[in-house]
């Protein structure tokens, strides 16, 4: 169950931290919506990799769209274009 509160708890925050747990945020409202949650540190963590995996399969999925409509590069294209990128670095 969420543990939701006013944003005026938070003048007595030790009260307010003491209920964040991992897995179970605290929601803080103003004027009786939702406006900022308090997680822990590790569904921070969670929270960001997830968003990372998303981007991640978005990504794949753009480079999945844009082969199919232009077409696939080969193995061996692929191969000299990095090879030439590291060349030009150096």
């Amino acid at each position: 169950m969420p543990v939701i509160a006013p944003v005026s708890e938070l003048r007595n925050y030790g009260n307010i931290l003491e209920k964040v747990k991992t897995g179970s945020p605290v929601y803080l409202t103003r004027n009786g919506h939702g406006a900022y949650s308090i997680r822990d540190m590790k569904d921070e963590e969670h929270f960001q990799r997830a968003e990372a995996m998303i981007q991640l399969i978005c990504e794949l999925n753009a480079g999945i769209r844009s082969a199919e409509e232009e077409g696939w590069v080969s193995e061996e294209e692929m191969r000299e274009h990095f090879h030439r990128r590291r060349e030009e670095a150096k």
